[in-house]
Parts: structure tokens; sequence; C-alpha cells
């Protein structure tokens, strides 16, 4: 199976290229931790999806330290669209969203996939499961979620984004709706989201989907019928609207083109949207390598099992 990571992404609210902002004494990105837990769940190649300026800095750092334990490709993301649809404003600079980066990257996979983000933290679990249930399936169309309480993906330092998922007594997803804007409630007992400038509760044992996927390659024909609508739609904002994933998947499951599975996991997710989140990620990969999860040194000893 192919690990297919996203790290086109600007990262503003961060600050910077947060991709590649070392999380140990190693030197060690949430990048490399993410492509160990594949590699012990049975990955064998990973695309990087990035911006081509961007490059020489990914393959000099994390693609140097990994492409000797596992096959390494790259794939860029710009401003190419369909010809014939429209006329992208030359002022944009922001990707046109993670459905948009998948389509990207269609060249590079041929067999079943998983989807993540490169600063994202899932833990080990959430390779295991995806692996297992796209691997128990000879058939194309069952595509998976990795769904997380949403209590373990909140932040104490702003609002996130977040798909929240409902499935059915089968654990097949029945839909996701994007909240925009989620935080704590102040007695922290339960979420929040805001909605027309009012907030409203969110059970914090909701599941989140946190861009964590599995496919197979029948998605891309889907996906790029459906970003041509996208693009051509009147109320489409070609200065910053964005193509996600999500709702790519959302859609082709509600058409009866794909099953989607919620795999759901009680493992906390780390991520570092805002600049103080780094400290939390960096206490619990100290934490897990304290607890034998990791080596202290990821790459230094590594025996590919």
């Amino acid at each position: 199976m192919t690990l297919l990571v996203l790290a086109a992404g600007m990262g503003s609210r961060y600050g910077g290229l947060k991709q590649l902002d070392p999380m140990t004494p190693h030197g060690e990105f949430i990048i490399d931790f993410s492509v160990y837990d594949a590699i012990r769940a049975g990955y064998n190649k990973v695309v990087f999806i990035i911006k081509e300026e961007n490059y020489e800095l990914f393959r000099s750092t994390i693609g140097k330290r990994i492409e000797k334990v596992i096959d390494v490709e790259y794939a860029f993301q710009g401003m190419e669209i369909p010809a014939g649809t429209v006329v992208i404003p030359p002022e944009r600079v922001k990707p046109l969203g993670t459905a948009h980066a998948l389509l990207c990257a269609r060249k590079n996979v041929t067999e079943k996939f998983s989807v993540i983000n490169a600063d994202d933290y899932y833990g080990p679990e959430a390779y295991r499961l995806a692996a297992e249930y796209m691997n128990q399936s000879p058939d194309y169309g069952h595509f998976c979620m990795v769904g997380y309480v949403l209590k373990n993906t909140l932040t104490e330092h702003g609002t996130v984004s977040r798909g929240i998922c409902v499935a059915n007594e089968n654990g097949m997803l029945d839909s996701i709706t994007e909240r925009t804007k989620i935080r704590h409630a102040a007695d922290h007992n339960n979420a929040e989201y805001t909605e027309n400038d009012q907030w409203y509760p969110l059970a914090y044992d909701s599941i989140a989907s946190m861009n964590f996927f599995g496919f197979d390659p029948s998605i891309f024909d889907f996906a790029e019928e459906g970003f041509r609508k996208f693009l051509t739609d009147p109320n489409t904002d070609l200065l910053k609207g964005e193509y996600f994933l999500p709702s790519v998947a959302s859609a082709m499951n509600a058409a009866g083109k794909c099953d989607l599975k919620v795999l759901k996991t009680t493992d906390k997710w780390h991520g570092v949207t805002y600049p103080k989140d780094k400290a939390e990620v960096v206490d619990c990969i100290r934490e897990m390598i304290a607890k034998g999860v990791y080596p202290d040194g990821l790459w230094k000893y590594f025996i590919h099992i």
C-alpha cells in the first residue's frame, strides 16, 4: 500500500513551514513518526505532495532519511486546472485544497492507498486499522476513514476545523458535516461550534475526521469530475475557495459509488495548528519514546519488520 502525505499547505496560522519543524533532539519531524508507523503497518511506498519550490528542502531533510527504508516519490501541487474551465486569479497563493492535492498525485498511485496530513500525529493504531481494512477486501470501492473522538482532537489555543461524522449501526459513514470553528466550551464538559455568529454545543464524544482516509484509484475519476464542477460553480470563490477531500469522499459515498467504513480510534491526535501546540506534541512524542512505542532515534537502528 501507498501512503499519500499532504504537505503543500502553507500553515498560515502556525507561522511557518510546520511540516519541517523538528520535534525531537534528533531533528525528527511529525512526518518521520507517520512514515515509521506506516511502515510497521505494512505500507511500502510514500508519496509527498508538496509545492515544487519546496522540493529541495523536503528531499534534503525527510526524504534522505526515509528513502533508505521505503520507496519515496514526490508530486507537486500548483495552480494547474483542467483546460477550458476558469482562470485562477494571479494573486492567489494558497493551494486549491486537499482534493486537488489528491488529483496532483494521480500518476503516482496505482494501488490502494491512505491519505494523511503531513503535520498531524495520528498514533500507530490509525495506520494498522486502515491497512487491515483496505487489505481485507479484494474489490474496489470500499473506502475507510479513521475517526477520532472529538475531545481528543481539540487544542487549548484557538478554534479548529473538523468534519463531524455520523455512522450507521454497522459503522458505515452516513454523513460528514464540516464545522470550521470548534473549541472547548467554557466548562470543558463538551465542545461548541459557531455558525452565523452563534455558538452551539457539540458533544465531546462526536467522531471527527482528521483527514486520514483509505482509498483506491477508483476515487480519481469522481474527484476529477467534481473538481470541474467546483471550478465552474458561480458560488466558488476562486481567490480563496478550496476543494476538500472529505467533501469528495462524502459525495462519492452519498452517490452510491463507494461505501466508507468509519474506523474509530481512542488514540489522541496531536497537531500544530498554532505555535503553542508544539510543546504538547513534543511532550507526547517524548512520552511515547519513554514507553518504548518508538526508539530514541527513529532511523538510527531501523529494522524493517
